[in-house]
Order: structure tokens, then C-alpha cells, then sequence
């Protein structure tokens, strides 16, 4: 029970002999306040040992009397040590409460900025940044692509004679069903043309039929070209595809052609699709980068809440365990001895006593009886 600064049986030992603890035990030991007498308790050097003595009239009844006052004390000390906690929970518990509530706000701040800043975390922000990153350099990709497109299909129309207008009027045309059949239509009527005229008149019935076939197939081309284009092809377009169709070289190219294009309109719309996004991610990392500061602001705010929450809870858990620092546990070492004998009146102390008084009662009638001639002359001084 000692500890390095004080030695709490001092305390114990008034605890221990004052009117509470005397008049429970008492009472637990049905005898009179009166008849229960005070204890004797000492503190033993160098131990955390206290030895009680408490006396009675037989030894049962101060055996029992010395099993009560444990009772009482046990008791007691209870007391004292709920008071304590009582005492210490009680201003712990407003300190709780006050940071408990600091702390709610301060979540319920960080929740707040996070639902109107659209801002959930730092981590956004990187998370951003690493978004850009990846979108430029998918858009270097693409405007590569877009690049080598470009570069063959200068080198195809140069090889086919076609200016940038013609070429993209070959492209939409060539792209188009509707127009392919048609071009077929005319093609063939062409191709058949040549071989009939050489065998026939220009009045002949097949040669009248595959013409009339040729000028609807040519009349076609120019409606659907138009339709298509919104005007008439530039140039000689619809030659060119005729030419192509027909079943001569240029129609593999006139076939790279829109290959090519096809794949530079893709990279191209591709780019520009990047370029939106990157500008729409741009200008949410300014508006999030802006709104940063704020949030680990709220975010410090709110960790400070939390560790001083944390630190007034331990305090109570640890003011709870530590009650028994001020009244230390108490265990009885030694269960209270039956008496063998009484410890007053000695005997020895009373035949010592007796003898010495027999020894003076003699001593003085022994005084007296040399002293009789005394004795005579106050019986005669009283008779007279």
C-alpha cells in the first residue's frame, strides 16, 4: 500500500479509528458502541503491513469484532473511493461532452464543404492532375496518327491529281451506298457502251438502252453528289470515281484514299474530343486546387477535434482505473487469531500486586502494634 511519496496507511490508520468505521462495525458485530471499544493499530517499518488488535470479553466476541471491523473498513473505503470517482466524473464528463460536440461540428463542417465544393478528399486533386496527364498523352498519340494520316494523304492526291476539295468530295461520295450504286450503274452501262459501239450503230436498240441506262446512272450521281454535298462535286470528281470504278489501278488508291481519310477524320475528331476534356478537367483542378486549402483546413480542424476527444476519453477511462491510487486495496493477511488466553487481567501482575499490598498491610499493623503506648493515651484522651 506504500507508495514512493507517502505511505497511505497513515490515512488508513485515521479511516480506520474514526466514529464511522467504529460505529458499522459495531453494528455489524450487534455489540454496543460503548462495549466495541478502539483498536489498536500499528504500522509495521519497512512493510505495507498494518497490524489491528481489538480486545473483547471473550475470544469469540473479539474475534468477531475484529472480522466486523474489516467488514466496516472494506466498507468504508468503498465509500471514499465511489466519492472520488463521483468527484472526478462529474467535471470530466462536461469536458467529454464540450469536445464530444467540438467534434461533431467539426464533421459536420468537413461534411458540408465535401457536399458543396464537390471536393471529397486532397486526393481528388491528384487524382486530376493524373487524368490530365493521361489525356495529353493519349491526344499526342492520336494527333501523331492524325499527322501520318495527313502526310500519306497529301502523297495519295497528289498521286491521284486531286486537290484537298476534290479529295474530300471523293471521300463523302465513295462513303455513301446509295451513290456506290449508282456509280456501279454507270460504270458498267460505260463499259458495255464501249464494247457494243464497235459492233452496232448508235441507233441500235442495245446501244439506245445501255445510253438511256448511262444518262439515268449519270443523272443519279449528280442528284445523290449533290445531295450529299450540299452542291456540285468540284472538278471532275464524278470522272475521276467513274475512272476508278471502271476497274482501272486508281481504284485501290482511290480505296487508301478513303482509308486514310477515314483515319485522320477519327484522329481529328479524337484530338478535339481530348482537348475538350482536358480543358473541362483543367478548369475543375483550378477550381479544386482553389478550394483545397480550405478543406485540409476543415480536415486539420477536424483531426484536432478527434485527438482531443480521444485524450479526454483515456482521461476518464484511466481516472476510473487509477481510483485506487488515493485508497490503495486492502487484503487481510492474517485471518484474525482465537485468543488462548486473555490479555487483562494479567496474573502475574495481580499476584504481584496482592503480595506487595499484603507486605505494606503488615508492615503497618506491625508499626502500630510497636506504637501501642500511643494507642492507650488517644483511647484515654477520647474517653475524656
Amino acid at each position: 500500500m506504500a507508495t514512493s511519496t507517502y505511505d497511505p496507511r497513515a490515512n488508513y490508520q485515521v479511516i480506520f479509528m474514526s466514529d464511522q468505521v467504529l460505529q458499522r462495525a459495531a453494528k455489524i458485530a450487534e455489540v454496543p458502541i460503548d462495549a466495541f471499544g478502539d483498536p489498536r493499530i500499528k504500522i509495521l517499518d519497512n512493510t505495507t503491513i498494518m497490524e489491528i488488535e481489538v480486545s473483547g470479553s471473550s475470544p469469540k466476541i473479539a474475534r468477531q469484532k475484529a472480522f466486523a471491523l474489516y467488514d466496516a473498513i472494506v466498507e468504508r473505503l468503498n465509500q471514499l473511493r465511489l466519492s472520488e470517482m463521483t468527484q472526478r466524473e462529474g467535471p470530466t464528463q462536461n469536458i467529454l461532452r464540450q469536445t464530444q460536440r467540438k467534434l461533431e461540428e467539426a464533421q459536420k463542417a468537413v461534411s458540408g464543404y465535401k457536399l458543396n465544393s464537390g471536393l471529397n478528399s486532397t486526393e481528388q486533386v491528384e487524382t486530376i492532375s493524373t487524368n490530365i496527364e493521361q489525356l495529353r498523352r493519349q491526344r499526342a498519340e492520336l494527333a501523331a496518327q492524325e499527322s501520318s494520316a495527313e502526310q500519306q494523304l497529301q502523297r495519295l492526291r497528289s498521286d491521284l491529281g486531286l486537290n484537298s476539295r476534290e479529295a474530300a468530295d471523293a471521300f463523302k461520295l465513295q462513303s455513301d451506298q446509295i451513290f456506290q450504286q449508282n456509280l456501279k450503274d454507270f460504270s458498267e452501262a460505260t463499259a458495255i457502251l464501249k464494247v457494243q459501239s464497235s459492233k452496232f450503230g448508235p441507233n441500235h436498240p442495245r446501244i439506245v438502252k445501255e445510253r438511256q441506262r448511262q444518262t439515268a446512272a449519270r443523272s443519279a450521281l449528280d442528284s445523290r453528289a449533290r445531295q450529299l454535298l450540299g452542291r456540285a462535286p468540284a472538278g471532275n470528281t464524278l470522272e475521276r470515281l467513274a475512272i476508278a470504278d471502271a476497274g482501272s489501278g486508281r481504284n485501290a488508291l482511290f480505296q487508301n484514299l478513303v482509308t486514310l481519310q477515314s483515319q485522320a477524320s477519327g484522329a481529328q475528331a479524337q484530338v478535339r474530343r481530348l482537348d475538350e476534356q482536358i480543358t473541362g478537367l483543367e478548369s475543375r483542378l483550378r477550381t479544386m486546387s482553389q478550394r483545397q486549402p480550405t478543406l485540409e483546413s476543415l480536415r486539420r480542424n477536424e483531426q484536432i477535434a478527434e485527438a482531443v476527444f480521444a485524450s479526454t476519453l483515456a482521461k476518464l477511462d484511466l481516472g476510473q482505473a487509477d481510483v485506487f491510487a488515493a485508497f490503495p486495496l486492502v487484503q487481510m493477511a492474517v485471518d484474525p487469531s482465537l485468543p488462548e488466553r486473555p490479555t487483562t487481567p494479567k496474573k502475574g501482575l495481580l499476584l504481584a500486586g496482592a503480595t506487595v499490598g499484603s507486605i505494606f498491610t503488615s508492615v503497618g499493623f506491625w508499626i502500630l502494634w510497636i506504637r501501642k503506648p500511643w494507642i492507650h493515651r488517644l483511647s484515654r484522651w477520647i474517653s475524656t
